[in-house]
């Protein structure tokens, strides 16, 4: 049993997580992912957000990273689509790849990496605009003004995240009226209309009821194959349930990554199973 006592408990975590190998079981190739972080770390001033992360993800796939507060989670997520970069006195080493280029090139276009990479946030965020002008917003940027072609992206995005049946006949309406679960589901349709490769997903549930949650993970599952999802979760059932992948980050450091029902059945490090079963986290 760890020490309830939260100094000796941080300490106990601090001990278990100092984990220099990797277990990777998924078999993901350089070849066919279509993120790819060789030796990526990311530092905020000199403290270390992620040190040294290995990992391939498949595209059409979907991954979830699961590990306990201040592991180093989001920074990961968050560095796939550069918005690390709005945060001061950061910089990174090594390698991170979408489609084969390394964003952190000099030359990357941050907007085209973002119309590449869509992000969906903790919160919902839709934008104080209508439900119409929140899926346009993005293509409309892009140069798009045909009014039939916006209509149409419109339709097929709220389809696509699902939503479309219950705001058709007020598309219209503010944003903000709509229920906190169908904010997010904008906020996906949203993400959707710049047609990205990659969707993040950072804690898209944690603000969400049951049922909402549920509507969200039938959407991922949904979304799974046409798109790459990545999705930060302190939810292990929720990991469980919609990823393919699931790697399991802890002080920083990436300690095993594997098919998802190996990873919480047979899990390879002692530090992953004494997380998965409770004994810190």
């Amino acid at each position: 049993m760890i020490d309830t006592n939260t100094k000796d408990q941080n300490k106990t975590i601090k001990i278990a997580c100092n984990c220099q190998r990797v277990t990777d079981n998924t078999g993901i190739s350089e070849q066919n992912a279509i993120i790819s972080a060789k030796d990526f770390s990311f530092f905020y001033g000199t403290k270390c957000g992620v040190s040294k992360i290995n990992m391939n993800i498949q595209a059409g796939s979907v991954t979830a990273i699961i590990g306990p507060s201040g592991c180093g989670k989001s920074t990961f997520l968050r560095s796939i689509n550069r918005i690390n970069d709005l945060i001061a006195n950061t910089h990174t080493e090594g390698v991170l790849s979408v489609g084969g280029q390394n964003i952190y090139d000099v030359n990357t276009n941050l907007v085209n990496l973002r119309q590449q990479v869509g992000m969906v946030f903790q919160r919902p965020n839709p934008f104080a605009k209508s439900i119409y002008d929140n899926i346009t917003y993005g293509p409309k940027l892009q140069g798009i003004r045909n009014r039939a072609t916006l209509d149409n992206l419109v339709e097929k995005c709220l389809q696509d995240a699902a939503l479309w049946d219950e705001v058709k006949d007020d598309l219209h309406k503010s944003a903000l009226a709509l229920s906190g679960g169908q904010q997010q589901r904008l906020c996906i349709a949203r993400t959707l209309a710049t047609k990205p490769k990659v969707i993040l997903m950072d804690e898209p549930c944690s603000a969400l009821d049951p049922l909402a949650t549920a509507r969200i993970e039938d959407l991922i599952l949904k979304l799974k194959g046409t798109y790459t999802i990545v999705i930060v979760t302190h939810n292990m059932q929720q990991a469980a349930r919609v990823s393919d992948q699931t790697a399991f980050f802890c002080m920083g450091r990436l300690v095993e990554y594997d098919i998802t029902e190996k990873l919480f059945t047979n899990p390879h490090e002692k530090e992953t199973e004494d997380y998965i079963t409770g004994r810190f986290g």
